[in-house]
């Protein structure tokens, strides 16, 4: 018997890579599960069966349950049908898996409109999109499990993606309020940050990849995560995770990030204060301009310094990068 036998599934952006992943192991656990995939390119254009239809051909060959949905998360409408499908079909929804994604990467200065509005639409918009509907009849049912995707560029961030990394940043939000709207519900509500080889990051180009070697950004490039072996990020490495975190084991566990890429999986550290000055009045300017270089940021670097040669005013009266502290409060 599975350790999800008996569940109800819902896997958006199923048809491939992470999602695919996740599917077929929900399937081998025993879940029922809805694939949920338009089959777009890349960039969200386009549409197309086959990557749904064909994982759900693949469950059902290995003897197990599975319907297709080829809805948009981007929509209400596409939202309540994709967990109706779920409801008509098996009766019920304990999980959804909130994956589906695309991508309009480009630099902050030459970012279009419908660029922003394209991505924030998918990633952030379609988290609520499906999340509502499924929430309603999870708290109705007392039992839930939500699963966001979340990622590196919303946490510590990447060059040339403001659209995707403010949705990834929305949704690690999303998550922590989710949890606590419905943790007293019996549902529970977490996110992965993954590291993997997928469509989507084939899709960043070269100049990208410079852009964030030389700003010290490498993946997977979380804080505190041992570098993933390259043969290990194949997409289906994400998938243990996210079922454990939907199993009855982890009833306790809510409102978390989990960076997972191959064999790597660790828990986030919530964004906390990691240093603070304190003085029991009103700071003053000429108080801040000494003790935010010299104690507050000491020791912490700039993520883009602009180079040696260009003339940046009060570069010459800085503290050097990385100079320590002289003090603390």
């Amino acid at each position: 018997m599975g350790a999800l036998e008996g569940k109800v599934a819902v896997v958006t952006g199923s048809g491939r890579g992470i999602g695919r992943g996740i599917a077929l192991l929900f399937a081998r656990e025993g879940a029922k599960v809805v694939v949920v995939d338009p089959g777009v390119n890349t960039d969200g254009t386009g549409h197309d069966n086959g990557p749904a239809d064909q994982v759900v051909a693949e469950i059902k060959g290995e003897g197990g349950t599975a319907v297709s949905s080829y809805e948009s998360v981007a929509t209400v409408e596409g939202g309540e049908a994709i967990i109706k499908t779920a409801v008509d079909t098996f009766g019920r929804i304990d999980i959804l898996v909130n994956n589906a994604g695309i991508l309009r990467d480009r630099m902050i200065f030459n970012m279009s409109e419908e660029e922003w509005d394209a991505v924030i639409a998918v990633h952030l918009k379609g988290h609520y999109c499906c999340t509502k509907p499924a929430s309603i009849l999870m708290r109705q049912q007392r039992y839930g499990r939500i699963i966001n995707f979340s990622s590196g560029s919303g946490l510590i961030g990447m060059p040339g993606q403001a659209n995707y990394g403010a949705a990834k940043s929305g949704i690690a939000g999303f998550t922590r309020v989710v949890a606590k709207d419905l943790g007293r519900y019996g549902v529970t509500c977490n996110a992965i940050a993954p590291g993997a080889a997928t469509r989507m990051t084939a899709t960043v180009s070269e100049q990208a990849r410079g852009l964030r070697a030389r700003a010290g950004i490498t993946s997977p490039g979380a804080p505190g995560r041992a570098p993933a072996v390259p043969q290990l990020r194949d997409p289906e490495y994400v998938a243990p995770m996210v079922a454990y975190l939907c199993t009855d084991d982890a009833w306790n566990i809510n409102g978390q990030i989990f960076h997972v890429a191959g064999g790597s999986v660790g828990v986030a550290w919530q964004p906390m204060p990691m240093r603070t000055l304190w003085k029991p009045a009103m700071w003053t300017l000429d108080e801040l301009c000494a003790a935010v270089p010299q104690q507050l940021m000491a020791g912490i670097p700039n993520p883009a310094p602009p180079p040696p040669d260009l003339d940046i005013p009060g570069r010459q009266t800085a503290p050097a990068a990385g100079a320590p502290a002289t003090g603390g409060a």
